[in-house]
């Protein structure tokens, strides 16, 4: 159950700006605001280049804002980066895992290096184990596991610490169905433990199924923030697809057919797509 008393996760008008040799300042996150909660599953919807990914760049503090404030738990992602990433994990299709260590020795890493009670670390570790099945595999050096075994491992990782938010970013990116399938899983028993959830997708099916609310970014702009329901009346829409196409469609000022073409940038059909080659 959402608890909307409280926001685990606060935004404030956070912008990151870079500067591009060909196209000058480019606004890759310009100005959004939202919060989370326990307990939800909050989705960013967009297109590839929208913004997401380097907006969960600056809360999981990878990256410094170039303006506004956000916060997890209370602490400042600029002034208290340290107390930020022991309250967070951070999962996505290209996390990377040291390819020499076993499977458990990766768990207990990153449950120490996350400041994790050393009294309690190896029965965390075997916690972990015990709940994504990796007990056979768990001496096994992570670059001669599968990929799916890989998957466990990398959301053990993300998990070892028990931090109460959790983000992830496009999960599902290269897995096979029975996968993802999994992935979709563990959100939804993580949601149930009460965790807040960030999760970034392009893929519809995933955010109609798992989200509680959806911000749907375009250009580092917030467009529009609300659940599905309250989406679909303000558009007229059922599907996903079609929610996002229109709420897009309405900041390019495009009337009429579109589709989503390179680096998320929108399109009339029909319209002649930008020559991206070298």
């Amino acid at each position: 159950m959402t608890d909307m008393s409280q926001a685990t996760v606060r935004v404030s008008d956070l912008r990151k700006t870079f500067y591009d040799e060909s196209r000058g300042e480019v606004h890759a996150v310009d100005g959004l605001s939202f919060d989370c909660h326990p307990g939800e599953v909050f989705g960013l919807l967009g297109a590839n280049g929208a913004g997401k990914t380097t907006t969960l760049r600056m809360l999981s503090t990878v990256l410094k804002p170039s303006g506004g404030t956000a916060s997890v738990m209370g602490h400042d992602i600029e002034r208290d980066p340290e107390a930020v990433r022991r309250s967070l994990g951070f999962y996505s299709a290209s996390t990377a895992l040291y390819p020499r260590l076993t499977a458990r020795e990766t768990i207990e890493f990153f449950t120490r290096i996350n400041g994790y009670p050393a009294e309690r670390v190896q029965q965390r570790v075997e916690e972990l184990v015990d709940r994504f099945g990796i007990a056979e595999y768990q001496k096994g050096r992570v670059d001669k596991l599968s990929s799916g075994m890989k998957q466990k491992v990398s959301i053990a990782r993300t998990m070892a610490h028990d931090p109460p938010v959790l983000i992830f970013d496009e999960p599902t990116v290269g897995l096979d169905v029975m996968n993802a399938l999994a992935m979709v899983k563990v959100i939804r028993e993580l949601k149930e433990e009460g965790k807040t959830i960030i999760f970034s997708s392009h893929i519809m099916s995933e955010v109609e199924k798992l989200c509680d609310r959806i911000g749907i970014v375009h250009r580092g702009k917030l467009l529009a923030l609300g659940t599905l329901d309250e989406l679909r009346a303000v558009t007229g829409e059922h599907y996903l697809e079609d929610v996002f196409l229109d709420y897009v469609k309405r900041a390019e000022g495009i009337v009429g057919e579109a589709e989503i073409g390179p680096a998320g940038a929108l399109h009339a059909a029909g319209d002649e797509l930008p020559d991206r080659s070298p």
